[in-house]
């Protein structure tokens, strides 16, 4: 093992290098600090000089001694986890000097690397977006709702956000914008009801605030879904205590929240006091850019207090949903009266108070238990549903609770990556925040799906998108209940769908680019330039791409899951009604007998139509038309695969005829492409008329230029009128389903291309893209190693998997995470760097582990079979728990059940 020890000083970091065992380090050198840089970019000195040298763990001679963390160092008065700053940067575990005392060397670092992958942690105390970011990476919820990591201390300002969110719940609002109405609906953020903190003999309540503050340690324990902040504060009175605050989202009893608050006097006797409130003054203010519009959605509508209890009553504006929070405080010392409140807005605050004499030293620990119950979910009364729920309810059965369901989740559903501690880290993250962005609707009592950023923020109102594709296989594979209920959110607003498509004057059923409470269109009709402060009309509603989205999870969910009462129930009602939406979307040129599809949007935002064109759109999307010639493909055999009479009574009630049957496979034979002489897709008819963009020019000019579109604008040009994209449109079927498919489609519509068109097409692309949406790095890092660029695919993937723990957007996670970013993240790892592609027609293993990857370990549910793989950079192992037969590299293999069968690929 070779191992690196750090030794911080003030003005340098003095590091020596040597194997274990050795009697004197190989390497000694000192690096000196930079003043004009920060600290991390001081530290990516030490990477460079450890360039040609294995290093395996890092050992912090002079760390200081915390409770929370044992590579805490002090460098000019600040404050550093260094061992959190190098494993993030060299992907090793560190420890300290006293570590290896207590535990030694090896027990120390096995210790370390565990906790590492199962811990998201953040040291110091941080301002605006970046905080912001954190508190939505540090979520805490079950499906049911989300509470953002603030700190229990803090109410909503520039620094700080407590949002909380339930599944579904939205509200509309009108605003006057330049003289014209605009309704937006949002998903509503609900009362503050973890706000929660404390006094000293009666002076005013604790506020977060940086002159008080010595340090904040926070960390997600992903065991449990518990989120614990630890704080150091020095009061100017000369009080200094530890506030301890563990909080947890009972993912078993989804109503309930459970927060646990113990405070350590370190220097003081006295009085303190606890301070909790249900906040309802909240307005939806997580997004600046909605700043414009009418924000304030709920109102509220009655306060209760009981002994040790307080209840706050609201209902939000325009959709009329009442809801009810209960809080339940309890600890040492007695309840008080809460203190008269002065406020302007008194009557939307409920308190409560507790005090207790205190010793120094002591730890008094306090806890607070709450309910959230609303009319879409209840059909009781919400306020004998909240006292009944808040009976029982307290924080070590929440634990335990949540203990035990995550113990199963991850015995399911976690990929165990050998050699890459941060990958292991953040592919976990992932998991944890997909499911508890959805957990509860898998009961079936929420009408709700997952929406494009989770139950942590406000950004894209909330709203449901077309990023469920990237999500629902993970769910099928590990929880098909769940995915099926998201499914049934879908079917349930086929009606609407169906009303969408009327109203545009077309048949069938066109599902909404954004959906919220009705299925009814939600997408923006302005658009705010952060560049120009100036409202852009916005066609991003033309995406007709999501009914494809949808009929997609359709599909693929009863392929995963084997489940065909889904799809003769409800699946190929859908299935029939979003092909006929596509049928009527098509124009025959008589001439050619080529089949259009006009005035759409592909997955590439930045082109909305035509330059000086009188109407919004484009004509043949490439991906539109591929996935329409799939979809008519699949809907043909399943109709012949479904019970003849199931067949017959859905067609009745889709209207679905033989004349209908037999255009779908005129169509999907039919339908027209723009394809070069040598065999590049065009995204759509007319791209390649379009000029280029000179990148190098722009980004010398403007740095990141992932968003162009409004760079561009700000120029007073457009993004239609260039070659340019916000991420992968032309080439997104070869991520949804796979090359063979893909070039089966081209050849069936009449379009034949050249060996090596997928690498050409790629390139082509690649060169115009800018990366604009997190979506675009996974799409491109599948189809760089379908391509067999895995240097690429790699270095696509890892930005894509830090996407969100460093904002590398510069401050959209802020607004929430990106859920279907970190479903595709997931599902690479599984389907092509593991190479287990359950979305095929059988299953295939060909692995292409990257090579910072030693193995991968994971579980599948594939059609009611659960397998188990173990895969290195040389074999496969599978387990089944039934008899079935996979293709493996080149050898078809039979498996008995429980029996491992081992492959040498």
């Amino acid at each position: 093992m070779k191992i690196i020890t750090v030794h911080v000083l003030d003005d340098s970091l003095q590091v020596s290098y040597a194997p274990t065992g050795q009697p004197a380090a190989q390497r000694q050198f000192t690096i000196a600090y930079n003043s004009d840089q920060g600290i991390g970019e001081n530290l990516e000195n030490l990477r460079v000089k450890l360039v040609g040298l294995d290093v395996d763990a890092a050992v912090i001679d002079n760390a200081l001694s915390y409770p929370f963390s044992d590579t805490v160092v002090g460098i000019n008065h600040q404050r550093i986890d260094i061992g959190l700053a190098i494993t993030n940067m060299l992907n090793i575990p560190v420890v300290s000097s006293q570590a290896i005392t207590d535990q030694g060397l090896t027990a120390a670092l096995k210790a370390k690397r565990d906790y590492l992958s199962w811990h998201l942690d953040y040291y110091g105390q941080y301002q605006g977006k970046r905080n912001y970011g954190q508190e939505a990476m540090l979520n805490v919820g079950n499906g049911f709702f989300g509470l953002r990591g603030a700190y229990t201390e803090a109410h909503a300002d520039k620094d700080n956000y407590p949002g909380l969110y339930t599944a579904g719940l939205y509200d509309q609002l009108t605003t006057n914008i330049n003289g014209r109405q605009v309704t937006n609906e949002d998903l509503v953020n609900l009362p503050n009801a973890q706000a929660l903190t404390f006094g000293v003999d009666h002076q005013n309540p604790f506020q977060i605030k940086a002159s008080d503050i010595q340090d904040i340690y926070r960390s997600l324990d992903l065991h449990t879904g518990a989120l614990t902040t630890t704080m150091l504060v020095q009061l100017s009175t000369g009080h200094s205590l530890q506030i301890k605050t563990t909080k947890l989202a009972n993912m078993k009893d989804w109503h309930r929240l459970s927060v646990q608050y113990s405070v350590t006097p370190l220097n003081f006797a006295g009085t303190l006091q606890i301070y909790s409130e249900i906040d309802g003054s909240v307005i939806n203010a997580n997004v600046d850019r909605y700043a414009a519009f009418d924000q304030r959605h709920i109102k509220v509508t009655g306060t209760g207090q009981q002994p040790d209890t307080v209840y706050l009553e609201g209902q939000t504006r325009t959709s009329k949903v009442n809801f009810i929070l209960g809080s339940h405080l309890t600890g040492p010392g007695k309840a008080l009266a809460a203190p008269v409140d002065t406020r302007p807005n008194a009557e939307q605050h409920i308190q409560q108070m507790r005090s207790v004499d205190v010793q120094p030293n002591q730890t008094y620990t306090f806890e607070k238990n709450v309910v959230l119950f609303t009319s879409r979910e209840t059909t009781t009364d919400l306020m004998t549903a909240a006292s009944d729920e808040l009976q029982p309810t307290n924080f070590a059965n929440s634990l335990a609770s949540n203990t035990a369901y995550w113990q199963h989740r991850w015995q399911d559903a976690d990929i165990q990556i050998t050699g890459d501690i941060t990958a292991q880290k953040l592919t976990r993250v992932n998991l944890y925040h997909l499911f508890i962005s959805s957990q509860a609707i898998g009961s079936g009592k929420i009408d709700a799906s997952v929406n494009a950023r989770g139950l942590d923020g406000e950004a894209y109102r909330g709203h449901v998108f077309w990023d469920e594709m990237f999500d629902l296989p993970v769910f099928a594979l590990h929880d098909p209940q769940l995915a099926k209920q998201l499914l049934m959110y879908r079917y349930r607003r086929l009606p609407a769908a169906k009303q969408n498509a009327h109203d545009a004057g077309y048949a069938g059923a066109m599902y909404p680019w954004q959906s919220g409470a009705k299925g009814d269109e939600q997408s923006q009709v302005v658009h705010l330039n952060p560049l120009t402060n100036t409202w852009d009309p916005d066609y991003s509603a033309l995406q007709r791409h999501v009914s494809l989205a949808v009929a997609y999870n359709v599909i693929m969910y009863t392929h995963i899951t084997g489940d065909q009462a889904f799809m003769a129930d409800y699946g190929l009602e859908m299935l029939e009604e979003i092909s006929q939406f596509w049928l009527s979307k098509t124009k025959l040129d008589d001439q050619t007998h080529r089949y259009t599809i006009d005035q759409v949007m592909g997955p590439d935002e930045f082109h909305e139509n035509y330059p000086n064109a009188d109407t919004p759109g484009l004509a043949n999307n490439a991906y539109t038309n591929l996935m329409v010639t799939w979809l008519f493909n699949r809907l043909t055999a399943l109709r012949q695969q479904l019970p003849k009479a199931k067949v017959q009574a859905v067609d009745r009630k889709t209207g679905f005829t033989q004349d209908v049957a037999d255009k779908l496979t005129d169509v999907s034979h039919h339908l027209k492409l723009d394809i070069s002489a040598d065999g590049i897709i065009g995204q759509f008819e007319g791209y390649f008329k379009l000029p280029q963009l000179d990148f190098s020019k722009y980004q010398k000019k403007y740095g990141d230029i992932s968003r162009m579109d409004r760079i561009l604008k700000a120029e007073g040009k457009t993004p239609d009128a260039y070659q340019v994209a916000k991420q992968a449109d032309a080439l997104m079927a070869f991520y949804s389903l796979d090359a063979t498919t893909v070039m089966g489609l081209l050849k069936q519509l009449g379009y034949e291309l050249p060996q090596q068109a997928l690498l050409k097409n790629l390139q082509f692309y690649l060169d115009r893209t800018t990366h604009g949406s997190t979506l675009s790095r996974i799409v491109y890092a599948v189809l760089t190693a379908m391509a067999g660029n895995m240097d690429q695919s790699w270095q696509l993937f890892s930005q894509a998997l830090l996407s969100d723990y460093y904002d590398i957007q510069g401050g959209t996670t802020a607004e929430g995470i990106h859920l279907g970013v970190m479903g595709a993240v997931t599902l690479m790892s599984t389907r092509h760097y593991a190479g287990v592609d359950v979305l095929a027609p059988e299953i295939t293993v060909t692995p292409h582990l990257p090579q910072q990857w030693q193995a991968l370990r994971f579980n599948q549910l594939v059609r009611g079979i659960r397998y188990h793989f173990e895969i290195d950079h040389r074999q496969v192992k599978v387990t089944a728990d039934h008899a079935t037969t996979l293709t493996i590299g080149q050898h078809k293999v039979s498996l008995k059940p429980q029996q491992p069968a081992t492959i040498t690929y």
